[in-house]
């Protein structure tokens, strides 16, 4: 497994806004990750949720762990340095980390997710 972003079609923009899901095994973590990410301009902003039960198989086994979800705001061309950067602050072997597209979207919020991204670019 590597740790790029394989899925990005070849006509998709840089500007794009959208949203990545991932998670984190408690709230301490969740907050430090949401807090680099978000200084270090990598997302505009990172909702954190409440605490749920994540199921699934691993190493041919079913386990079950409390994880904090985080929901990333960010643009399409931050996507490889926030993959880079959630690799080096995440405790899993594989962390989640799903990249979904933005079909749009209230305008002045979508700038804003712009500006702040654009901001290390």
């Amino acid at each position: 497994m590597t740790g790029s972003f394989l899925s990005q079609s070849s006509d998709g923009q840089p500007d794009e806004v959208v949203v990545a899901l991932s998670n984190a095994p408690d709230i301490q973590l969740a907050k430090r990750i949401a807090h680099m990410l978000v200084e270090e301009y990598l997302a505009a902003c990172v909702n954190l949720g409440a605490p749920c039960l994540s199921m699934y198989m691993w190493e041919g086994r079913l386990e079950g762990a409390e994880e904090v979800p985080m929901v990333i705001k960010t643009t399409r061309g931050q996507v490889p340095a926030l993959i880079e950067r959630l690799r080096q602050l995440h405790p899993y072997e594989v962390p989640e980390l799903l990249v979904l597209p933005v079909l749009g979207g209230l305008q002045s919020y979508m700038e804003w997710v712009r500006a702040q991204a654009r901001q290390q670019q």
